[in-house]
């Protein structure tokens, strides 16, 4: 039974360990009838860091950190240390989001000096192979232009060039435009990048080419630049003459070799950080949890300013009294209050809310129970029922011992590791497997066994006693010398005097009938069970009846369910082990067959009392 009642704590010591243990109680439900906000207890710093936890997960969850589980459940902490808390989270955040600054910051600059690099070494490239073109007095063509422009930047010559980087991707859009555009008067010289540049915005990898433009007159410049930012083509500085681009390349050499270094120490900072995040993050996470709960708790309750406390009504268990006194009174030792918490039973005329005690092999069926619709106060709670019926039925549909293996296998992983996979994050359908664990588990168990039953495993069968099947009219060589199928009478042609001694005989794997001899079979023992279990259920309420005094409802309710389930579908099931008896296969050989029971139930409904002539 659940009792009302009425609690009453002190109004000064309220934020300490008193609330922190009532709210612990999970079978304490706190009405929400004289809900006021407590002033005293704001929650946007709550808000606030549970949104510094959520960042910090992320940020764990990117950089591929393990979080380590808190080995017991912590309890709420006091205010004081939920301020300090909130500060700690916030100072982390900030220094998480600094050092992912400076790190953008650090990738960016290092992007820019390899590509310039690259430019260096490509550029001095092309003039080498000009210059040996122009020595060895071969120059025509690409390195008539390329001896040009380094002849033309010794002596101020008024041929010009720009090198820098653009995505390979957009070269061959490049190059048309610059044709285009300038008329054929820029000339083009490119190579693509070999390795990967990493984009330091996104982490992705891009793949660039280095080019290399020469022209004349500023007119082009102009163009050439424009087109350029168009691209965003990334336009380099680059010096003139060869000992100018040798001393350039040293000094950016030495500059990657200072960033790959400063960039190695933030990484290293950065994960040791999240290191030692990782080994507080989940019980910073209950914690703030808890506390939420608290003051979404004290919220439920009333200000009674003249006598400083807070009046709160709550529903509870009544065996369980006792327990919660007993957290109250640890509270308040723990808090330091001088003024004992008080817990009074109150007579109510109130309909109690539904509770029913389950723990974690029950909590999957109570909730398929609860989709359907919760029990009110005291009624019969059909979950103990549903832990067998419910995987039962779905093994006699299911009825495959492979597959049902499979599934006990799997859930009998999930829980035995139930503990390390209750704080992995897997998404909605893990999650789902997960708390139905317990339930895949049975499903799996009586799968197998129905499986067995029904020989029938990844729809093969077992030969394990050797087949019961023999002929008294033909033999096998008889029935192998024959062209088609043959059809012998069940009742005439069979030894019944040594049937299989558990399941079907194997012998239905080769039939041509098989299909419609098991699906007919399960369906049919479908039927039966899912009536028994209708009817249970029916049964199930004539108790409630009797425990609430309503006898009216056993005549205008019970009998009238009994009276339709059974001569109905009751009816149905006789038909059915009537039909499994007594009717055999040579039944009315004028037929097709033996009655169908499908048809009989419907020409039951469509003409009551008058039965066809053929099938009479």
């Amino acid at each position: 039974p659940v009792c009302v009642c009425v609690y009453r704590c002190d109004l000064e010591r309220v934020n300490a360990h008193e609330s922190c243990h009532v709210t612990d109680v999970a079978f304490v439900s706190f009405n929400d009838h004289c809900m006021r906000n407590f002033s005293s207890h704001p929650l946007p710093p709550l808000v606030s860091s549970l949104a510094n936890v959520g960042f910090l997960l992320q940020e764990i969850e990117k950089y591929d950190v393990t979080i380590r589980e808190p080995s017991v459940v912590p309890l709420a902490p006091p205010p004081h240390e939920t301020i300090e808390l909130e500060t700690k989270l916030q100072e982390l955040e900030n220094e998480l989001k600094e050092i992912n600054a400076n790190q953008e910051r650090l990738d960016k600059n290092f992007l820019e000096m390899t590509e310039f690099k690259y430019i260096l070494r490509e550029t001095a490239n092309f003039f080498q192979e000009a210059e040996a073109a122009r020595v060895s007095g071969d120059i025509g063509g690409e390195d008539s232009t390329l001896a040009e422009a380094e002849i033309g930047a010794a002596h101020s010559s008024p041929l010009s060039f720009v090198a820098g980087v653009i995505r390979r991707t957009k070269m061959a859009a490049f190059e048309r435009v610059l044709w285009r555009a300038c008329r054929g008067n820029v000339f083009l010289r490119y190579q693509n990048i070999e390795v990967p540049l990493k984009d330091p915005s996104t982490g992705d990898d891009i793949d660039k080419s280095v080019f290399i433009l020469f022209f004349q007159g500023k007119h082009l410049k102009t163009r050439v630049n424009k087109i350029c930012e168009g691209f965003n083509a990334t336009v380099y500085p680059c010096p003139e003459t060869t000992n100018e681009r040798r001393e350039m390349g040293s000094n950016v050499s030495s500059r990657l070799d200072d960033l790959n270094n400063v960039i190695a120490q933030t990484k290293d900072q950065r994960q040791q950080i999240l290191i030692a995040v990782a080994n507080n993050i989940a019980a910073w996470k209950i914690k703030i949890h808890k506390m939420k709960g608290i003051y979404f708790t004290l919220n439920l309750f009333n200000v009674d300013v003249t006598q400083k406390c807070l009046i709160g009504e709550c529903w509870c268990p009544v065996n369980q009294l006792d327990e919660i006194q007993t957290s109250l009174q640890r509270g308040q030792e723990n808090a330091g209050s001088t003024v004992s918490p008080i817990l009074n039973q109150v007579p109510t005329k109130l309909q109690p809310p539904t509770y029913n005690k389950v723990n974690k092999f029950t909590s999957g069926f109570q909730n398929i129970v609860d989709a359907y619709g919760v029990a009110s106060y005291r009624e019969v709670n059909p979950t103990p029922y549903t832990i067998i019926t419910f995987p039962f039925l779905f093994a006699v549909m299911f009825g495959d011992c492979g597959h049902g293996l499979i599934m006990f296998l799997f859930a009998l992983f999930m829980v035995i590791k139930e503990k390390q996979l209750v704080f992995l994050k897997g998404g909605e359908i893990f999650g789902t497997f997960y708390s139905g664990r317990y339930i895949i588990l049975m499903m799996g168990l009586f799968s197998m066994y129905t499986g067995l039953i029904y020989n029938d495993c990844y729809s093969k069968a077992f030969n394990i006693f050797g087949s019961s099947w023999h002929t008294t009219s033909l033999t096998s060589e008889q029935i192998l010398a024959t062209e088609k199928d043959v059809a012998l009478n069940v009742d005439n042609d069979f030894d019944h005097h040594n049937p299989y001694p558990f399941g079907l005989d194997p012998i239905w794997q080769v039939a041509t009938n098989k299909l419609t001899f098991t699906n007919s079979f399960k369906m049919k023992l479908s039927v039966v069970l899912g009536v028994m279990q209708m009817m249970f259920g029916v049964i199930l309420g004539i108790f409630n009846h009797l425990h609430f005094k309503r006898y009216l409802n056993i005549w205008t309710q019970f009998i009238p369910e009994v009276l339709f389930l059974g001569f109905i579908f009751g009816y149905l099931c006789f038909l059915i082990f009537f039909k499994w008896i007594f009717v055999s296969s040579s039944f009315n050989a004028d037929l097709d067959g033996p009655p169908s029971l499908l048809i009989t139930l419907i020409i039951m409904f469509l003409s009551f009392g008058n039965v066809p002539p053929e099938m009479q």
